[in-house]
Formats: C-alpha cells, structure tokens, sequence
C-alpha cells in the first residue's frame, strides 16, 4: 500500500454543491438562498439568541452563582489521604509533591474526613480544621 492509493471508502464522500451554475444546475439565480431577506444576503445573519428584537431567553432570566476567585488557589485535603499518602511531615511543599493538591495552591486545609492511624506532624503553613486537629492529637501526631 502506498500513501498516493489510500482513498476514502464508497459512498463516505460528497461532491461540494456548486451554486449559482445556471438553471439546469438546480441551484441557479438565487442559489438556492430564496428570494430577499437578510438571510438571502451576503453576511446577513442574526447573532445567537436574537429573537427579532424581543427580549431574549437568556436575558430574561436571573442571573445566578458566584465563584470565588479564592478558591483557585487553595485547596481542602482529607484525613484519609494523608493516611494513604505515606506524609510523615505534612508541609504545603510536601503535599503539591505527592500530588494532593494542585502546584498553584497557595493555601491549603486539612479537614476531618476519613481516618488517621499513625503519627503525622503538621507544618504552620497547612491550615487544620477542629475536627482533625483532634484526630491528629489522637493518633499521636502533632499540630504547629
């Protein structure tokens, strides 16, 4: 097989409809745009959503959500995957390193969810909740 032979399959390609040929083609004179109209014409269309001047849907409908421009540079990590992830010192750094929270994050909390078997020391720069601090504490872990 050579590249030059390769050809689509049967019937899986169309001839592009040639407009505007004369009458014997089907599509002469107005090429089968209709007659008049903005749509008939070059470049007439009406944007999305127009609808003819009416107030459109999307405008009639309230607005709604909000999303916190904070929330993209911090994160929540759970008990449990601290357990799974084998930290013995939990540090920002350590925690973009094992892959528990984004590169970007810029703040980072650890919050009760899961279980916590074994000591495990939090650095300053995680912040914990009230909850986990006292699974920590009673893992035999410490909180700074």
């Amino acid at each position: 097989m050579y590249l030059n032979s390769i050809k689509p399959a049967k019937g899986s390609t169309r001839a592009s409809k040639r407009v505007g040929r004369g009458i014997g083609s089907g599509t002469g004179k107005t090429a089968g745009r209709g007659h008049k109209g903005q749509k008939s014409r070059t470049g007439g269309s009406v944007r999305a959503g127009f609808e003819g001047g009416q107030m459109p849907l999307q405008m009639r409908l309230p607005k709604f959500g909000f999303t916190s421009r904070k929330s993209r540079f911090s994160a929540e990590v759970r008990l449990g995957e601290i357990e799974t992830s084998g930290l013995d010192d939990v540090n920002l750094k350590a925690l973009c390193a094992a892959g528990l929270v984004p590169a970007r994050t810029r703040k980072a909390k650890i919050i009760l969810s899961g279980e916590l078997k074994r000591k495990v020391s939090v650095d300053a720069s995680v912040a914990v909740t009230r909850g986990a601090r006292a699974a920590i504490e009673a893992a035999g872990g410490k909180v700074a």
